[in-house]
């Protein structure tokens, strides 16, 4: 892309035009997360185990990366505003399907294509990055992060005040309208981005094995992202399961209430989207990391506390995301002209590593309950800032045998 058509792009990031991304970002995230508060009235209504119900979460985040692997890198190639507009249908007609499923395979079928077609907010975030200043990139996306966190976050406590007043279908037929609007939105005020990758889908696809290889940088920032996002998912799928045990004894509208104290953590995003731009975001991830593993020792030792679950989810949110924005600031950085892809690479790990977290909890959650989930999360999370702090260490020595 020539610099003068870059320009162009760039100041095309209206106020408007920004606002517009975030909202519709933390609008079609929100889809994979609806399910989570409601896997308790899910498993009673179709009478299934916890765990199989809880299994549906796996099947959305197996779904998402799936897409993040097929459809995003597509962005590349293709005009990024129509592919938007085409996938949304595809986002309405999946919702749809989930919200009149009547035996429980249906469903999974349906939170699988649900997580394949809604992953518009990651064509949305590279685009912001594509649009925005060098110098502004972090406070951008910043922003629009805030939005997507916000919608991982509250669409939990949405789904759980639906759930609760009008069952757990309700909330699938309301975001599919939801997405009708928001399709009316991307097309009347984004506007079109053109594609910069002149090969074919082969070359395309080709070329993220390309892209492993040759940037360190980005097989530690998915490492990272991945692990963390295991911790982050191992404890929202089970937290509807724990709530409803002694001493607690909720419903869905509670666990999804938990959303709205976990935004708190979010709304961080814009900040460390700032601080990505003037400290080192290697540094900010060690501390990110340390709160994450903080969070769930509070989980382990004050289970059974009110205060200790909301404590644990402020310092959890504020951990994850706050590593996910700064491991965004890096990656974005390496080669303009592969946005997409990279971000491919780095949100397949992220969401595998979300299945991961899903897929074990709900095992755990089978023979050892919370005691279990904790042990998971503490166990990734020491994994996770040991990896980090050995690259940090790997990469001191480098520095001082290059100045030798």
């Amino acid at each position: 892309m020539s610099d003068i058509s870059l320009n162009n792009n760039q100041n095309s990031l209206s106020p408007l035009v920004l606002w517009t991304l975030t909202i519709a970002t933390g609008l079609v995230v929100a889809n994979i997360y609806y399910s989570q508060p409601l896997l308790g009235d899910i498993a009673q209504a179709f009478k299934v185990s916890n765990g199989v119900a809880g299994q549906l979460a796996m099947f959305t985040q197996i779904g998402y990366a799936t897409g993040l692997l097929f459809i995003i890198p597509l962005a590349d190639m293709l005009k990024r505003k129509k592919m938007m507009l085409i996938d949304f249908a595809f986002v309405v007609a999946s919702l749809l399907l989930a919200a009149s499923a009547q035996k429980i395979w249906v469903l999974a079928v349906s939170s699988f294509l649900i997580g394949l077609t809604s992953v518009i907010p990651q064509i949305l975030v590279a685009m912001v990055a594509h649009l925005a200043k060098p110098e502004e990139r972090g406070k951008k996306l910043g922003t629009v992060m805030s939005g997507l966190l916000i919608g991982i976050l509250l669409s939990r406590t949405l789904s759980g005040f639906i759930g609760e007043h009008l069952g757990w279908r309700a909330v699938f037929y309301i975001a599919a309208g939801l997405m009708m609007v928001m399709w009316v939105l991307i097309a009347l005020i984004v506007p079109e981005v053109e594609p910069d990758y002149k090969g074919n889908y082969g070359s395309l696809m080709k070329s993220l094995f390309s892209l492993v290889k040759q940037e360190p940088k980005l097989r530690l920032a998915a490492l990272r992202g991945g692990l963390c996002f295991a911790c982050f998912s191992a404890f929202w799928t089970t937290l509807t399961f724990l709530l409803r045990e002694p001493p607690f004894n909720e419903g869905s509208a509670v666990a999804g209430a938990f959303g709205l104290i976990g935004a708190f953590g979010a709304l961080t995003a814009s900040l460390i989207g700032r601080l990505s731009d003037r400290i080192s975001a290697n540094l900010l991830i060690t501390y990110t990391l340390i709160l994450l593993l903080v969070s769930f020792i509070i989980f382990a030792l004050f289970s059974r506390s009110w205060a200790g679950l909301i404590i644990g989810v402020i310092l959890m949110d504020m951990g994850v995301q706050a590593t996910h924005i700064a491991n965004q600031s890096i990656i974005f950085a390496l080669n303009p002209n592969a946005r997409n892809r990279i971000n491919t690479v780095y949100m397949v790990t992220y969401f595998v590593g979300g299945a991961l977290g899903t897929f074990l909890a709900s095992r755990m959650w089978s023979s050892y309950h919370w005691a279990g989930v904790c042990a998971i999360g503490i166990s990734l999370s020491v994994m996770v800032l040991i990896v980090h702090l050995l690259s940090l260490n790997k990469q001191r020595k480098k520095l001082i045998h290059s100045a030798v």
